[in-house]
């Protein structure tokens, strides 16, 4: 028998409110040994006011006891939720119910009992770490987007388009002789290549999907006294960093947390690049090529009322246009009088009047997002694991197309088509080993 599991589910620490959840088969009778009223005479999902109370009768605390019964509630089984008070008063509560036959629940072990039991399926779990873990907006609608099952149902379309070639394919395997007629060899390959183009397209999701999930590592870099500190001050909308006349001030790496739009960076201001021998600044360079170098957009600060020095035009050698926004600042004391032709991301500001940001986050969000504005319905991959699971079966599903076009014997196209299925089912959970499983719910919170 599966036993019966505890915890709190609501954040450690002082609080009004804590939520203890029980599941199990046991629950009903671990309840209504702690608490005060007949717990077995409650109707499915209702609310009851009453205390816990030790085995000798002592008040605990007082609490409202809620009992979801299965297959109604989140983990399939019977569930009883008690909500008491929070801080040191919630560990109490918690360790009267241990001392009453309880188990201590492990990390997501009430989010896979609800795999286990058909609640969910496994992208619908993870699905619910992700919706906790949410730094920002898109982040959480993604999630949501995932949790209501708009990914599994795109795997699943995948496979239902599939499974009448793999039917045809095995028919070829087992009844070689037969003479089986099916689709023309020409329709079967075209519709696998579109099934094949719908996949790609999903997979090509994934630079933003994880750019959403994890946050966007943003690097101011440039000369000294360019505006590099004034600028990360003034996107934050408060003074982080020291701002003075003399170059060279910042010797060290800032970093903050900024949102811009629905989107969560993490901005890192850097010392200024140039030679130098004083020792302190020079150890501040070389963690600013660092961070440089571990940067997910770069942000490249020049000064509209000089020329380019020699420094900077060998650092814009060495970036990537792609991943790197020119940004002329100064605007308020001088024009931008000219601009460099290799770089698509460009914008003039002053980072002492703010003319000029709206266009920069604008621009910000632009270059990031590779799939253009996200839509609120959109489905993106989040997940390094569903990613790589995708690109199996692709790989798979190409394997086969060219075997096809190249007339390989059947039991070789059979074993792409397999290969190419069993990737996909592992996304949803329908054959995936203990590993994997392991491995998901090891990163869930206590009491999820």
């Amino acid at each position: 028998m599966t036993k019966t599991i505890c915890a709190i589910a609501t954040p450690p620490g002082q609080g009004g409110i804590a939520v203890i959840r029980i599941s199990g088969s046991d629950s009903l009778k671990i309840a209504d040994t702690v608490f005060s009223k007949n717990v077995y005479a409650f109707k499915t999902h209702t609310a009851h006011y009453g205390h816990i109370q030790n085995p000798d009768g002592e008040l605990i605390d007082h609490v409202l006891l809620l009992p979801m019964l299965a297959p109604k509630s989140y983990t399939g089984e019977d569930v009883i939720e008690i909500h008491c008070h929070g801080g040191l008063m919630a560990q109490k509560v918690l360790k009267t119910i241990l001392n009453a036959g309880a188990h201590p629940a492990g990390p997501g072990e009430f989010t896979f009992r609800a795999y286990i039991n058909g609640k969910m399926d496994l992208c619908q779990a993870e699905a619910v770490q992700a919706l906790i873990g949410a730094k920002n907006t898109a982040a959480l609608q993604a999630a949501n987007t995932q949790l209501e099952g708009a990914l599994s149902q795109k795997i699943q379309a995948f496979q239902a388009q599939l499974a009448d070639t793999a039917a045809i394919l095995e028919a070829w395997v087992d009844f070689p002789e037969e003479g089986l007629e099916f689709a023309s060899l020409e329709e079967t390959i075209r519709h696998l290549e579109e099934t094949k183009q719908q996949m790609e397209k999903l997979e090509c999701t994934f630079a933003d999907g994880k750019i959403i999930s994890e946050g966007i590592n943003l690097c101011l870099i440039g000369a000294p006294n360019v505006g590099k500190s004034s600028l990360m001050n003034l996107l934050l909308g408060h003074e982080r960093a020291i701002v003075t006349h003399l170059p060279g001030t910042t010797r060290d790496t800032l970093e903050d947390d900024l949102q811009i739009g629905n989107l969560h960076f993490r901005i890192t201001d850097t010392a200024g690049i140039r030679k130098t021998d004083e020792i302190i600044e020079k150890q501040g360079i070389i963690r600013s090529q660092k961070s440089l170098s571990l940067a997910d957009l770069i942000l490249l600060v020049l000064d509209t009322t000089r020329e380019l020095t020699d420094e900077e035009r060998q650092l814009l050698k060495t970036l990537d246009p792609q991943k790197t926004i020119l940004m002329w600042n100064k605007i308020d004391i001088a024009p931008v009088t000219s601009t460099l032709d290799t770089f698509s991301y460009q914008t003039q500001i002053s980072a002492k009047t703010g003319q000029g940001l709206d266009n920069l986050k604008s621009l910000i969000e632009k270059a990031v997002l590779k799939t253009g504005e996200l839509s609120k319905d959109q489905v993106l991959l989040t997940e390094e694991r569903h990613y790589q699971a995708l690109k199996r079966s692709i790989q798979a599903l190409s394997d086969l197309i060219s075997g096809l076009n190249s007339n390989i014997s059947a039991e070789f196209l059979s074993s792409d088509m397999r290969a190419c299925l069993l990737e996909l089912s592992s996304i949803c959970g329908t054959d995936v080993t203990e590993d994997i499983l392991t491995a998901i719910f090891s990163k869930f919170c206590v009491g999820k």
